[in-house]
């Protein structure tokens, strides 16, 4: 069986390439997805690469990148396909002014089907599979989990009007869940499964540089030291490496080189994002190493 890469060497290299640092055990679950051609699920907390793994999946392979994001009440007409009811009627009216009578087959053809984001990577002619990055499952309801069923063992889309679609390339499935609430166990047993961690803090360093390439060594390695730190503390939403970067974005922006409170303390806002956790942060200045100048 092959894939589009060689070996998980290979997938850390291309990854490297469109500014991706993935480790061994997510290179290897990725690796695997794309050469078994079973779906991944992708879970950690929020902040931690998942959806970015999905594009540089797309970027490394030079595929087609196809991303659906979930919600609570998507229904299938958003994510797999449709009826062009406008298109419908129109034709209808169009009849009726020839003198034609159109039949409800004659309304339910290819002609009228708009293809959403599954079909859409169903039906992709390939030769490159396309990506099809299905963000944060676990906002969606679980009727929609079960609609995914057939298309995640099978790469199939059964339309009834028409009959079933089958891919002729498998696209490759990456789903992110942030366990906001417990998915299906039938969904799971269709999928290969990884668990992001929070990177160490040379590695989350490693990261923030790729992504921030204008900011000092000293100024990443404390900003990173610091929101690993702050995830120690009782907050309602820790941090994550999407919030790491951010802030060493704008600390850049605002020509800061070294990290010091009044930093820290007028920039906080990058790094968490509600009243309660501003108030535990400011308070642990201290003990973070970050102490009122003396006066």
């Amino acid at each position: 069986m092959t894939g589009p890469f060689a070996d998980v060497a290979d997938v850390q290299a291309r990854f490297d390439a469109v500014d991706y640092l993935a480790d061994e055990g997510l290179a290897t679950a990725l690796f695997l997805a794309a050469t078994l051609g079973q779906p991944l699920l992708l879970e950690g907390e929020p902040g931690v690469g998942k959806t970015a793994a999905g594009k540089a999946m797309a970027a490394a392979m030079g595929a087609p990148f196809v991303r659906l994001q979930c919600y609570e009440g998507l229904t299938a007409g958003e994510a797999l396909y449709e009826w062009n009811y406008q298109r419908q009627l129109l034709a209808i009216r169009l009849g009726e002014a020839h003198g034609t009578h159109l039949d409800e087959a004659d309304l339910f053809t290819e002609e009228f089907l708009l293809e959403r984001p599954i079909l859409q990577c169903v039906r992709h002619p390939g030769p490159v599979a396309p990506v099809l990055l299905i963000d944060e499952i676990d906002r969606a309801d679980d009727e929609f989990e079960a609609m995914l069923f057939e298309f995640l063992g099978e790469s199939a889309v059964t339309v009834p009007e028409l009959g079933t679609f089958t891919a002729a390339v498998a696209p490759i499935v990456i789903l992110t869940s942030n366990r906001s609430r417990e998915l299906h166990d039938a969904l799971k047993r269709r999928c290969l499964y990884h668990w992001i961690e929070y990177p160490t803090p040379s590695h989350a360093a490693d990261i923030v540089r790729r992504n921030v390439p204008s900011g000092s060594d000293a100024l990443i390695g404390a900003a990173t030291d610091f929101v690993g730190r702050v995830r120690d503390l009782d907050l309602d939403k820790a941090p994550g490496l999407a919030e790491a970067i951010d802030w060493v974005s704008a600390l850049v922006t605002l020509g800061t080189a070294d990290l010091v409170r009044a930093d820290v303390v007028r920039t906080l806002g990058a790094v968490v994002k509600t009243p309660d956790d501003l108030d535990t942060v400011r308070e642990a200045l201290d003990d973070l190493g970050y102490r009122e100048a003396a006066g």
